[in-house]
């Protein structure tokens, strides 16, 4: 399958977004990144214009429930019922409805015929192409964020790195993980880049149980604090190939352990 520029547009991925992901992933990688996204506009190939949007009122159902399955509080595969959920979150349930049906353009839920909505499940092949997509965008959001950061951005990351050493020192990995979620969060903000933004971010809610299963295997925050470090000293020293570099090798990093820790049989924690 070949996309060129105007059908990318069309399917809501912008240009600059686009060219990026091709010239890292070449243009099976766009295949890939229509896949890992679960986006309305791109999976299925609808126009802008049929794409799922939240109304605000429904908003706050839509990211209690997000949270909830982010939070690992709903777990994969598990029933989602529309009744339960409206008493629980005091909301009508064609609000709960709605809401499900904006999830599941998230790839966080998924509907099954006659038996309604459940927590959809990441296989680990759909986890490692999530970070396949992650490396080409974050990679970008990394060197951006170097070309823009200012002396107080530069400051809160290394102010972030430096308790990143502690937590690995004291050996608080919950602390590490939640430290690991600020610093991807604070680069993304400080790149600008709202569009790679947004995808990551359904990306991020798609994968977080692999990667806090990967957060709780023994010795992996001491791997990757140098990695998370050398892409804050790129950035601080405005180097954007050097913080797209350390950011791709982190990722890198991230694809090999989730491959170890399948074939070690290592148990979901979570």
């Amino acid at each position: 399958m070949r996309w060129h520029v105007p059908d990318l547009r069309a399917r809501g991925i912008g240009v600059k977004i686009a060219c990026r992901v091709v010239d890292n992933l070449g243009w099976r990688g766009i295949a890939v990144t229509l896949r890992a996204t679960k986006l309305a506009t791109i999976s299925a190939g609808l126009s802008e214009s049929a794409a799922v949007t939240v109304n605000e009122s429904l908003r706050p159902v839509v990211d209690e429930i997000r949270g909830a399955i982010v939070r690992g509080e709903f777990v994969p595969n598990q029933r989602l019922v529309e009744a339960d959920l409206s008493e629980q979150l005091g909301a009508s349930r064609a609000a709960v409805r709605s809401a499900l049906v904006t999830l599941a353009s998230e790839g966080l839920v998924e509907r099954v015929p006659n038996r309604g909505a459940r927590v959809r499940a990441v296989s680990l092949a759909e986890a490692i192409e999530i970070s396949e997509v992650r490396m080409a965008l974050e990679g970008l959001c990394s060197a951006k964020a170097a070309e823009l950061a200012t002396g107080d951005d530069a400051a809160e990351l290394t102010a972030i790195g430096e308790r990143m050493r502690a937590a690995v020192a004291s050996g608080d990995v919950l602390g590490y993980s939640r430290l690991n979620q600020d610093l991807h969060r604070r680069v993304r903000e400080i790149s600008g880049q709202r569009t790679a933004c947004d995808v990551l971010e359904r990306l991020r809610a798609q994968n977080v149980r692999h990667q806090f299963k990967l957060a709780m295997q023994p010795g992996r925050p001491g791997v990757s604090l140098p990695e998370h470090l050398a892409i804050i000293e790129a950035i601080c020293a405005g180097d954007p190939v050097a913080a797209e570099n350390a950011t791709r090798a982190h990722l890198r990093s991230v694809i090999d352990a989730l491959r170890a820790a399948d074939r070690a049989g290592v148990p979901n924690v979570v």
